[in-house]
């Protein structure tokens, strides 16, 4: 009998670790808006990761955060950081890596608390029409295997995607306004 309860115990405790075998451990996730905006003046704008803070989600959750800079903003290797309490936000950077003039920004985001991580995010904006642009905000992440369980239990995808949403919608708003 001690023999059967050990056998069901053990496989009730490795299934996790098997399941997550076979589960990805790798997502993307990408969001669009149309701006009724010429592409110059909404590149101009998102180039400047400042600007971050006033449409980005995650920068509006917590009005306490401290943010501090390092670099010249709107150009590789600007630096922008943040610290906050609040267990959505945590402690974390995000740094410009490419900028191809015009088109599209590539950053780098680092998170330090409430976990360890680096992911590679991006915006583009291209013509739609002569005076509306597209923007597409990306975000590229990973879990690790054993925790990349969480995946059954959590859709980060769709978590991160209104995440995104939200801030084009924001951002969609800003400068349709001015």
């Amino acid at each position: 009998m001690i023999k059967k309860i050990s056998l069901a115990l053990f496989i009730l405790l490795a299934s996790p670790f098997v399941i997550a075998l076979f589960l990805k451990t790798e997502y993307h996730v990408e969001q669009s808006v149309v701006i009724n905006k010429p592409k110059d003046d909404v590149f101009a704008y998102v180039v400047q990761l400042k600007n971050q803070d006033n449409f980005s989600r995650w920068a509006q959750i917590d009005p306490d955060m401290v943010k501090s800079y390092r670099g010249t903003d709107g150009q590789v290797g600007f630096v922008s950081r943040w610290e906050s309490e609040h267990p959505e936000v945590g402690v974390g950077e995000q740094e410009i890596m490419k900028i191809v003039p015009g088109q599209r920004i590539d950053f780098q985001l680092r998170f330090y608390q409430p976990f360890e991580a680096t992911e590679p995010a991006y915006m583009t904006t291209e013509n739609n029409g002569s005076d509306a642009t597209t923007v597409k905000w990306g975000f590229s992440g990973h879990m690790d295997y054993p925790t990349n369980i969480m995946f059954l239990f959590m859709d980060f995808e769709k978590i991160i995607a209104d995440d995104l949403q939200s801030g084009l919608d924001n951002l969609k708003s800003i400068l349709e306004k001015e």
